[in-house]
């Protein structure tokens, strides 16, 4: 999230925790999903008449998609299978804190991204 906060000049993305009042409502709208929520969830057209959600590798390519310029290009790994996809996402997601670090405690948003952040 860090990442993509800083990646996302266009300030297109909000995030929200799972456990939100945010979440509550989308997965109330998708309860196909419930069981699935141990990686990032994508939700585009959020609210609209083509809300869409996106798990694990199909999320992490949707939002390169959806964050435009260079991103956009990276988003070919969609073509791969599914299966070789996810593999490659839980491989990175096992590793990421040894790559990134951990922080103890969630950062509070800086100044002029505060209105990303959903309950």
């Amino acid at each position: 999230m860090r990442w993509l906060v800083g990646a996302d000049r266009g300030g297109r993305l909000s995030f929200a925790p799972l456990q939100g009042e945010t979440a509550k409502s989308v997965l109330s709208r998708h309860p196909e999903v419930i069981g699935d929520l141990s990686s990032v969830v994508y939700v585009r057209d959020f609210d609209g008449p083509r809300e869409t959600l996106y798990l694990r590798s199909d999320a992490a390519t949707a939002i390169l998609r959806d964050l435009g310029g260079g991103y956009r290009l990276l988003a070919i790994f969609r073509l791969l299978p599914r299966v070789v996809r996810d593999a490659a996402y839980d491989w990175i997601a096992a590793h990421r804190y040894r790559w990134f670090g951990k922080l103890d405690a969630c950062r509070l948003p800086e100044k002029g991204v505060e209105n990303r952040f959903l309950p």
